[in-house]
């Protein structure tokens, strides 16, 4: 039987996912606290209890998306190019088990771009800069041999363009399937 406390945090959990969800199919400005409210099955005023409001709901789930940006920072890996394989694969993987995941890259894309995030939910969202954390690996793997000569971020915005529609396609359909992580790897890839 679950404790009290188990219990706030699964209802918790429930009203981020039910936020996530309207924040990526309306956008921050539609979603309404009472949609929010609806789509996690609770009354407004209980969802106060749990947020004082949208914004806070939402910075939130932005700050859930900072952290999660963590991860590449995380692997260890030989070449740089095997960092790339790994990198793709693991989030390929992730994304069919977690089909929330791609919606996250929706939502930060999102907050970043758009008029109604507000200011302070915004610097938070562009904190994350996926493209400049994935340069010193193009200039790695450039180095030893691995990855196209060029310009390293023309390369790592190449590949997270592709990364960032993979995502933005399969938080609408899960039902299509993923490409393999080597057609993705192949942007950068030496060949």
């Amino acid at each position: 039987m679950e404790t009290r406390k188990e219990q706030k945090e699964k209802r918790r959990q429930e009203i981020l996912c039910a936020a996530l969800e309207l924040f990526v199919s309306r956008g921050y400005a539609a979603t309404k606290i009472t949609d929010i409210a609806a789509q996690a099955n609770m009354s407004t005023g209980l969802m106060f209890h749990y947020f004082e409001s949208k914004e806070k709901l939402y910075e939130e789930l932005i700050r859930m998306g900072v952290e999660a940006t963590a991860y590449p920072a995380e692997q260890k890996c030989k070449h740089a190019i095997d960092f790339f394989v790994q990198f793709t694969t693991q989030l390929f993987a992730y994304m069919k088990k977690h089909p929330v995941t791609a919606k996250m890259f929706v939502l930060m894309a999102q907050a970043q771009r758009s008029e109604a995030t507000p200011e302070h939910i915004r610097k938070i969202a562009l904190q994350v800069n996926t493209i400049e954390q994935f340069v010193p690996i193009v200039e790695w793997g450039q180095q030893e041999g691995t990855i196209k000569d060029g310009d390293p971020r023309v390369f790592s915005n190449a590949f997270w363009c592709c990364i960032q529609g993979i995502a933005e396609r399969y938080a609408t359909n899960q039902e299509i399937d993923l490409p393999q992580p080597e057609w993705i790897v192949d942007i950068v890839r030496k060949k």
